[in-house]
């Protein structure tokens, strides 16, 4: 990474009312009020807004960046001949049946049809972003590093994700990625709605994912001018547009607000799970969930299945068979996932369907049904996760034909399972 001057620090809470300014420009945030006549040190009063500026309060997601220039001095955009992220959902046809990918895992796009939607990218790369930043018009990127680490400049400061942390850029927030080596990992997209902590209900006031685990970046500027050119890219509506501007748009001195991006380290994760008997369902292990207007229904759920202890006396411990009316994409981090030990590697992915049954292979039902119950540790060393959605998936055709690592014999994994039925014996 070469010489850094500058040390990575964060604020803690999500969803909080956070306050930062560079140290290099004390009392850069305007006293008392937003866009004041002239802002201390000659600055910009920028605002951005998450929500409808007249959503209640619990729900109403803005910032105020305090910047060298405001973000819209740039040239007009234009498409980006070698980029597009969304694709027709008519492109291909409907198809139930499970799909894995073996690892590395193929560039698999699934889309949720309409404005309330998702999509789920996995990338790979190996080359920073120089004089080059993004920026999502069309919703939120959750990002699941699954190897290699990704320092992300944005608007509001540096972070550093690395793996077994995810990170979450909301919509309409600029930020350029620079990383050391091969790089890949999962991405998931949500429209129309922003990520939120699950309600706890019967569990109490804490628990799952805490509120104090969450780190928000704090102000770091970069006065730069860029006489080459430096290149916005936009994505909208499943598009990417490019924009140049001669100096670098990580020129917020001081910002305000409660709409930020943010990053969790998952082995922060309190995991609540059974100790009595039955295996409980998979949303005890929700992280952050992006609600529908139905209520207990999500547009998509991030749900992870890290170590912890299995105690539950007489039962079945691995995943349950299932058949669901939500969408399941699974990836894998690190390890191995407990019901497809052989078949489901690092950096791979599958996706379950709705209805389309699913759960253990042969090998794991078998060792599974025989197996001593004693007190036992589950998933050691292994972090495995779930992007659930509502809505119907799909690969593109894109990913389809660009890939030539789909399993095709998935399916074969559950061959194996023989019948046990006696009708004389309970």
């Amino acid at each position: 990474m070469g010489s850094v001057w500058f040390i990575l620090q964060y604020m803690s809470g999500f969803g909080n009312e956070h306050v930062s300014e560079d140290p290099r420009c004390p009392g850069a945030l305007p006293e008392g009020q937003n866009n004041p006549q002239v802002c201390p040190y000659g600055l910009y009063a920028e605002q951005l807004s998450g929500s409808a500026f007249t959503c209640p309060r619990p729900t109403n997601k803005r910032s105020w960046l305090y910047r060298i220039l405001p973000s819209v001095c740039h040239k007009p955009f234009k498409p980006l001949e070698e980029g597009h992220l969304t694709h027709n959902w008519d492109e291909v046809e409907p198809d139930p049946n499970q799909e894995r990918g073996l690892a590395p895992a193929p560039l698999l796009t699934p889309n949720g049809l309409g404005r309330n939607g998702i999509a789920v990218h996995i990338f790979l790369c190996n080359t920073s972003m120089i004089n080059r930043c993004l920026y999502n018009s069309d919703g939120d990127f959750l990002i699941v590093p699954q190897q290699g680490k990704l320092l992300i400049t944005t608007e509001f400061g540096k972070m550093l994700v690395e793996p077994n942390e995810i990170c979450v850029i909301q919509q309409g927030m600029r930020f350029s990625v620079e990383v050391f080596g091969e790089t890949r990992g999962y991405i998931l997209e949500v429209y129309g709605a922003h990520f939120e902590l699950p309600d706890l209900g019967p569990i109490g006031a804490n628990g799952l994912a805490n509120p104090r685990d969450f780190l928000v970046p704090v102000a770091w500027y970069e006065d730069r001018q860029v006489p080459g050119g430096y290149t916005v890219i936009s994505k909208y509506q499943g598009k990417l547009f490019a924009a140049q501007q001669d100096f670098s748009p990580f020129n917020v001195v001081a910002w305000h607000g409660n709409y930020t991006p943010y990053k969790y380290h998952l082995e922060k994760f309190m995991v609540i799970n059974s100790v009595a008997f039955d295996h409980a369902d998979p949303s005890i292990f929700t992280v952050l969930t992006a609600k529908s207007t139905r209520p207990g229904v999500a547009v998509t759920d991030f749900v992870i299945f890290p170590p912890r202890w299995g105690v539950a006396n007489n039962t079945f411990r691995p995943p349950y068979y299932h058949r669901n009316c939500m969408s399941e994409f699974m990836g894998l981090i690190k390890g191995h996932y407990e019901a497809k030990e052989e078949g489901f590697q690092p950096g791979g992915a599958s996706l379950h369907s709705m209805m389309t049954p699913h759960g253990p292979d042969a090998d794991c039902f078998e060792k599974a049904s025989k197996a001593k119950l004693e007190p036992e540790r589950v998933a050691e060393g292994t972090m495995a996760f779930m992007f659930e959605s509502s809505l119907s998936l799909a690969v593109t055709k894109w990913g389809l034909q660009t890939s030539n690592h789909l399993d095709k014999n998935y399916y074969k994994c559950w061959e194996p399972l023989k019948s046990h039925f006696n009708p004389n014996c309970k």
